[in-house]
This record gives structure tokens, sequence and C-alpha cells, in this order.
């Protein structure tokens, strides 16, 4: 009978533990050390009561919006986009020489814990035979894949002297952050996926376009895809993963847009279900989102709605700051420059976003932070 096998990511001997319950036919739970032990019991709670036939791998969402859940896929969802990741890292497996290294085999820096979907995907990958993963270190990395904030940080650090190409996802890539990287001889490849879907578009400059073996459509102005990397389901109580035959969506928002050429891209406008409803206005957060961090002295945001009564909500902003100094009337400005009246916001916040271990801004909690008062809006 396959069991479920609780690991920490703070294991200095997690690959070789992933490598014997996976040999054995079980299934791995990799737990986030730093998550409260109450949440932790009840990820291997749910797990341990779920039908794991045919399960190979299991990941928890990384909490962005809300609660962790707990996501189950076979080997095979995975597996099958090994060969398409390592042509994105142009990477060979270790024991091969690799062309423009001086060693044997690359390696790729996972900065992200390995209790993210995406770093467990690689760690999944090496044990499959892809490059060797570094987790905590990045001297001797070829390549990397991780959040926008863990290529800046290598980046602006100069830990990774030997970093060749980048594979960037779980949230918003902008282009400055590119063109750092390419200036600094890294090719960069950005892509859209979910911890339910896995990959499913990428982006090498030019926009984003369907991953290898992926077909998309948007149906009501919700992306779909029919991809042979979808996670069978949930343990326990389910998400935002549903299925129409052999299409799956998460419920993200996005329209197809004519690219160079024209081929198809697709536009992401934001999660369905976190729309904020403003008077007989209807706001997508991404979209807003996407004009301020366009914003001169802007480096990222997070934009939300406040309750206010009759005419539904506020739209409001929290602004991380790149170093400059930003003003209440610098930011009115540039959102009218950039923005139609119902989608700029009317309460501004300034601060440090808090984010999920893997770097991705944690959109619930920064709402928190706003509503409960420990951040104070921005009078001037």
């Amino acid at each position: 009978m396959t069991a479920v096998v609780p690991l920490h990511d703070d294991d200095p001997a997690l690959l070789a533990r992933l490598a014997s319950v996976r040999g054995a036919g079980d299934v791995p739970l990799v737990l986030d050390a730093r998550r409260p032990p109450a949440q932790l019991r009840a990820a291997v709670a749910t797990t341990t009561r779920a039908d794991l036939g045919g399960i190979g791998w299991v990941t928890l969402t990384s909490g962005s919006s809300g609660e962790p859940r707990v996501v189950l896929r076979t080997p095979e969802s995975w597996e099958q986009s090994f060969a398409a990741v390592a042509d994105l890292l142009a990477a060979k497996s270790p024991g091969t020489e690799s062309p423009g290294t001086d060693g044997p085999g690359d390696a790729v820096a996972l900065p992200a814990p390995a209790s993210s979907s995406l770093t467990l995907f690689s760690l999944a990958h090496a044990l499959g035979g892809g490059p060797r993963p570094l987790l905590g270190e990045t001297a001797a990395a070829t390549s990397f894949h991780g959040t926008p904030e863990g290529l800046r940080h290598v980046l602006e650090s100069g830990a990774a002297p030997r970093l060749r190409t980048a594979l960037v996802g779980g949230s918003h890539l902008d282009r400055s952050l590119r063109e750092q990287a390419e200036a600094a001889g890294v090719r960069v490849t950005a892509y859209y996926g979910a911890a339910e879907l896995s990959f499913v578009a990428v982006d090498r400059g030019d926009g984003l376009a369907p991953f290898p073996g992926v077909d998309v459509r948007v149906v009501d102005g919700e992306l779909w895809v029919r991809s042979p990397y979808a996670a069978r389901g949930y343990a326990g109580a389910g998400g935002p993963l549903r299925r129409d035959g052999a299409w799956a969506t998460v419920g993200d928002r996005a329209e197809l847009v004519p690219g160079a050429g024209g081929a198809r891209r697709i536009r992401l406008l934001g999660r369905a279900d976190g729309a904020i409803l403003s008077a007989s206005a209807t706001i997508v957060p991404a979209e807003v989102e996407a004009a301020l961090r366009s914003v001169p002295g802007v480096h990222d945001a997070v934009v939300f709605g406040l309750p206010a009564g009759r005419i539904g909500s506020l739209v409001a902003a929290l602004i991380e700051p790149s170093g400059a100094t930003l003003s209440l009337a610098a930011l009115r400005a540039a959102a009218a420059e950039r923005l139609a009246p119902a989608h700029r916001p009317r309460r501004w916040y300034l601060g440090t976003l808090p984010r999920t271990v893997s770097g991705k801004p944690a959109r619930a909690e920064a709402v928190r932070q706003v509503r409960d008062g420990e951040v104070r809006p921005l009078e001037r």
C-alpha cells in the first residue's frame, strides 16, 4: 500500500531521501519547516486520508492568496515536461560535458524552498536525470529556476558567476529585470503556470506562448488548458482547479492577442475571483498592478479592494518602492496617466510587500496588514 512520507525542506539530505521514498513506491510530502506546526499536521493528515493510487508527488500551494492546499499529481505529469525544461535551461545532466562550463554536467540554482512546487519539480527532474540541484548555494550554478525576486538577488549579489540561463515563474517578471539579466549574459525565459497545471506558457521576451505540448483556449474570458502536465486534483478540500473533459482551468482570466508574425500570445488578466467591484465597474487587480509597476520608483505593487458600503469597494494599492521617494501626488498623477478613472487607486500605502517563502507577493497577508492598521496610508 502506498504510504505518505513527510519530509522537511531544511533536511540537508533531502534529495537522497526523496530518491529513497520514490524508489520504495511511496509518496513524499515535503513540508515547509517555517509553517505553523498545526498546518503541517493538517497537511499530513489530509494527504494520508487521500487515495494515492498512481500518485507520485504531492505539493502544497504557496499560500499567496490564503491557506495552502494539497495537490496530487502523477509522476508522468512532471516527467513529460523534463525534456522541454532541460532545453529551456540549456542544461545537461550530471556526468556529461556541457558546452561553456568548466566541469561535468550542469547545476541549477534553486533559491526557493524545496516545499515550493517549482523547486520540488526541479528536484524531481534531478532524480529523472536533470541538472544537479543547488539548494542554498549558487556559486556553481549554470542555470536558475525560481521567482523574479530570487533572480534579482542572484544578479545583484554576483553569487552565480557561471550563470547562463534562467527559468523564472511564480510572479510578474518586469522588463528591467530581464534586461539586467540579459546584460549579464543570462538568457531568461519567464513562464506562467500553477501548482495544479504545472507549465502553461513561456515568454522568451516576445509574450506568453503555449508551453510545448499545451493547448490553450479562452472561454468567457477564462483561460483553459489541455495539457499532459495537469495534476489529478486535491487531497481534502478542493480548490480552483476545474475540468471540462480534457480541458482544465484554475480560474485565471486572459485574452489571446496577436504576437510577432501573427502568432497568438496569452495576455493574463488575473484571477476571476480576485476582481474588485466598485460602483458599476469591475476592476482586475493584475491590470492595475501592471500599470503601477511601470511607474518610476515602483518596485512592485499589490492592488485590492476595501469595503465601501453601497458602492462595493474602493480600489487600494500597497506599493513597494525601489528606493526613490514616492509622494501621494506623484502616484496619483502617474495613475491618471495610465489608468481609467474607475481603476485608479483611491487609497495608497507604502511598505515592503510581504512575500511567500518562494518570493511571491503574499496577497492575503498584504491585505490583512492594511486592514489591521499595520501599514499606514500615504497622506502626502
